[in-house]
C-alpha cells in the first residue's frame, strides 16, 4: 500500500520564511507524519548552499542573497521557475541519500517528456537535468533526521539574465535553458508543470501517493 503525500500549491511565497516553515516541519514531524511536497515560486533571490563559494557570486545588483543549509553551491530562484519542496521521510521510504536525488531527477527527465521535450538527461555527476550542456533543472537537498526538505527547481518561463550574474551550481559558464525554449508558452504552462512533476515522481516514487487522478 502507498503512503499518502499531502501536496500543496502554494503559488508565490517569500524564500525565507518559506525555508523556516521546512524546517520547523521537519523537526516536528514525528513517525506517522504524512509526507508533503509543496509546489510553488519564489520572488527574485539567490541562494547559496552550504558549501556556497563567494567566487561564484559575480555580479548580483539588487537581487538579494540568502545563506541556507541545502546542499550545493548558489542557484537563482525567480518568478516563471516551479520549485518544489519534497519533505519525505526517506527512512520510511529505505532510500538513501543517493537514490533519493537520483529518483528526482529521473523524475524531471519524466515530467519534461510529459511537456513534449525528450532530449533532457540527469547528469549524476553535475546534479541536475540537462539539455544539450545547458541546465534546466536543479536539485539542492537537505536531510535531518532521516527526512528530505529542500528539493528541486525547474525552469519553465521566465527570465533567465540573473543567472548570468552567478556560476550557476558553482560551474563557470554555465548556460541554462528553459521549458518555453522548446514548446510554446501559454498560461496553463506552469500548472501542467506542476502536474507533470507530480507524475514523474509518482513514476519513480512509487511507494508514494501523490493523488494523480486516472486519466482515459
Amino acid at each position: 500500500m502507498s503512503l499518502p503525500v499531502n501536496v500543496k500549491s502554494l503559488a508565490q511565497v517569500d524564500y525565507e520564511p518559506t525555508w523556516q516553515a521546512m524546517r520547523d516541519f521537519t523537526d516536528n514531524r514525528s513517525a506517522d507524519t504524512t509526507d508533503e511536497l509543496w509546489l510553488l515560486q519564489h520572488p527574485p533571490v539567490y541562494t547559496q548552499g552550504q558549501a556556497g563559494k563567494p567566487e561564484h557570486l559575480l555580479l548580483t545588483k539588487d537581487i538579494p542573497v540568502i545563506q541556507s543549509d541545502r546542499g550545493g553551491q548558489v542557484t537563482y530562484h525567480g518568478p516563471g521557475q516551479l520549485v518544489g519542496y519534497p519533505l519525505f521521510d526517506l527512512s520510511r521510504l529505505n532510500l538513501g541519500p543517493r537514490a533519493f536525488v537520483e529518483a528526482v531527477e529521473d523524475a524531471l527527465v519524466i515530467a519534461l517528456q510529459q511537456l513534449g521535450i525528450n532530449s533532457a538527461v540527469a547528469n549524476r555527476d553535475a546534479h541536475g537535468v540537462y539539455i544539450d550542456g545547458r541546465k534546466i533543472a536543479s536539485i539542492g537537498l537537505r536531510l535531518r533526521k532521516g527526512c528530505s526538505y529542500h528539493g528541486f527547481s525547474l525552469n519553465v518561463d521566465m527570465d533567465l539574465s540573473p543567472f548570468s550574474g552567478i556560476n550557476p551550481c558553482g560551474y563557470a559558464g554555465l548556460s541554462m535553458c528553459q521549458v518555453v525554449d522548446f514548446v510554446a508558452a501559454n498560461d496553463q504552462l506552469m500548472a501542467r508543470a506542476e502536474q507533470a512533476c507530480l507524475y514523474g515522481l509518482q513514476q519513480t516514487l512509487p511507494n508514494l501517493d501523490f493523488g494523480l487522478k486516472p486519466t482515459h
